[in-house]
């Protein structure tokens, strides 16, 4: 669709990554050829166990991983863990502002806020543990009801399945809203636009 190289995408993977929070996005992010290139990265190359089994090869580790234009940063419950890890907190500080964009799905939030850079910013997270990360990182500006939040060069999600309509936004984004509706139809997804659309904040008694 361009002459210009695509941007390269990294997928951050720890153990105990949330599945449909990375797979989902990436499967949206992934059908854009020559737009955007992914990679796999996690602070050690090789197999990454998610938390319902199966694993992922992360082809870098935080010692060799190239520039990155994109980033994706899933959560899971292991991500309580991996918001205590020093080099996965100090990695995501160096590497995320030389970053265009960074994407953070559900408990992944945590992750970015923990390393200050989201401090000032409006960002989302999961609504179940809602309370839980934004108490952690009071500076953040957080929003309780978003299905997705996009602030300068920060695009933050809800839970889990809200990073879809996230990677559909972002795809919108960087290639137009035609390519993304297209997208959404061949993938037979029925794509929630407005990223206010957020049911879960009421069930879970945040508004």
């Amino acid at each position: 669709m361009s002459d210009t190289p695509p941007r390269r995408l990294g997928a951050v993977f720890y153990p105990g990554w949330e599945m449909l929070d990375t797979c989902g996005p990436l499967e949206m992010l992934g059908n854009m050829p020559g737009i955007v290139e992914i990679v796999t990265v996690a602070q050690q190359a090789g197999p990454v166990r998610s938390a319902q089994g199966p694993e992922v090869v992360a082809t870098y580790g935080f010692d060799n991983c190239p520039p990155l234009d994109l980033l994706l940063i899933p959560g899971g419950m292991s991500s309580r863990i991996e918001v205590e890890n020093p080099v996965m907190i100090e990695w995501l500080r160096r590497r995320v502002p030389q970053a265009e964009l960074t994407m953070t799905v559900c408990t992944g939030t945590a992750l970015l806020a923990r390393t200050g850079l989201l401090d000032g910013y409006r960002a989302t997270t999961n609504k179940m543990f809602f309370g839980e990360v934004a108490d952690a990182s009071p500076n953040v500006r957080w929003v309780k009801e978003a299905r997705w939040v996009e602030d300068g060069p920060f695009v933050t999600s809800s839970g889990v399945s809200a990073g879809i309509d996230m990677a559909l936004a972002v795809v919108a984004r960087l290639a137009g809203v035609e390519f993304s509706e297209q997208l959404a139809v061949a993938t037979e997804y029925e794509w929630h636009r407005d990223a206010n659309w957020d049911p879960f904040a009421r069930i879970h008694g945040l508004v």
